[in-house]
């Protein structure tokens, strides 16, 4: 496991060193092409076969130049080598070589980074080049068809080069996504939050200061409490954005409020006037982290959505877990239907975002007796549900 871990850290860092370097790239793969060309000049030589000279040596290597420019210039690059290679061929009677190496490399790079017209030049290039090649060497029918078989290869795995390399993109592009998704919601649960009870408030102060000052000042603190806590939950999401989770800035974060931070929740709320009712049933045990956090953001954009639109009295969070369920229903006793249009924003389409994330669901709608307004959000709690968080 260690060893495939350490692989997976080479080849990434790899990744980079290409993304970062691509010259650098280039001029080693040129070198590798080198030394396997330069194979055929240290073996010795059969008797009776002019022996390799340095005229040839330099020839072989001037096939091998251009390949440091394959990227910028491919068919030009291609074009290159070519002549050099037909220079080679009739100029000096040097050691043969096993493979077309430098032709493969280039054939490869045009099918992995170049469009499709300069593909198809390629390819009309080729169903020349190679049969001249041929008849220049040995005139074989073997010959013909292991070029052609070659080249062949040589397209096919560029093809597939860029093949990957698309999906690879739109995966990171796709993933992207569903990060700024869930930040966007993230930022939207916790402001829209805050911000409501801010202003609910802020607006109620200035009455009870007239008529009950110790209820103003209460206000006042609730006000600050909730500004504190918006601010320690975008500290900490700002944070593990910025460092990636590293905890090394020092910066003091909390964890990412759960089933057990609800009362804290419910009471800010209460702040705002309106008389919120707590009920739990059924098996009490933990749930993954997640899961809590779900939770947690579902009552509160939904309790969020009762102090901005229902002007209720009363609000009941209830959390009744049922074997391998979780079911999550707040309700209020505010002006229900009438409000279900203003409720259809970001809000309500983030909790049902939240209860797909784990395999569950949501439903909004009025209160089963016709009144107020509800939220009901079932969450499976089985293993492979959890690892979807």
């Amino acid at each position: 496991m260690g060893m495939r871990g350490e692989l997976r850290g080479w080849r990434e860092r790899g990744r980079v060193l290409a993304a970062a370097h691509p010259l650098l790239v280039d001029l080693g793969v040129a070198l590798l092409v080198q030394g396997a060309m330069t194979m055929p000049f240290l073996v010795p030589r059969a008797p009776g076969l002019p022996a390799a000279t340095w005229a040839a040596y330099g020839l072989s290597t001037l096939t091998v130049v251009p390949l440091v420019w394959r990227r910028r210039a491919p068919v030009a690059v291609l074009f290159a080598v070519l002549a050099t290679s037909l220079l080679y061929r009739l100029a000096v009677d040097g050691p043969g070589q096993p493979l077309p190496y430098t032709g493969l490399v280039v054939v490869y790079t045009i099918a992995a980074l170049s469009p499709a017209r300069k593909r198809a030049v390629t390819g009309l290039v080729l169903l020349i080049a190679v049969p001249v090649g041929v008849w220049l060497n040995t005139r074989s029918a073997r010959e013909l068809t292991f070029s052609v078989f070659v080249f062949a290869a040589a397209y096919v795995f560029g093809r597939l080069t860029d093949a990957r390399q698309r999906a690879h993109r739109i995966e990171a592009e796709q993933a992207a996504a569903r990060e700024r998704a869930r930040i966007a919601r993230e930022m939207h649960d916790i402001l829209s939050h805050a911000v409501s009870l801010m202003i609910v408030q802020a607006e109620a102060g200035p009455v009870a200061v007239r008529s009950a000052p110790e209820r103003a000042e209460a206000a006042f603190d609730a006000i600050s409490a909730t500004g504190r806590d918006a601010m320690a939950q975008l500290r900490h999401m700002l944070g593990v954005l910025r460092d990636g989770g590293d905890d090394s800035g020092g910066s003091p974060r909390q964890p990412q409020p759960g089933i057990a931070a609800l009362p804290g929740l419910l009471d800010r709320v209460r702040g705002s006037g309106l008389d919120v009712v707590y009920r739990t049933a059924g098996d009490a045990g933990p749930v993954a982290d997640g899961v809590g956090v779900t939770v947690y953001r579902v009552v509160q954009e939904a309790l969020t959505n009762v102090v901005r639109h229902a002007e209720a009295q009363t609000a009941t969070v209830e959390l009744i877990r049922r074997g391998n369920e979780l079911e999550v229903t707040v309700t209020d006793d505010g002006r229900g239907a009438q409000t279900v249009s203003r409720r259809g924003g970001h809000g309500l389409a983030g909790i049902r975002e939240r209860a797909a994330a784990h395999g569950g669901d949501a439903v909004t709608g009025p209160g089963a007796d016709g009144h107020g307004f509800e939220v009901r959000v079932r969450i499976p709690l089985s293993a492979a549900a959890e690892v979807k968080t």
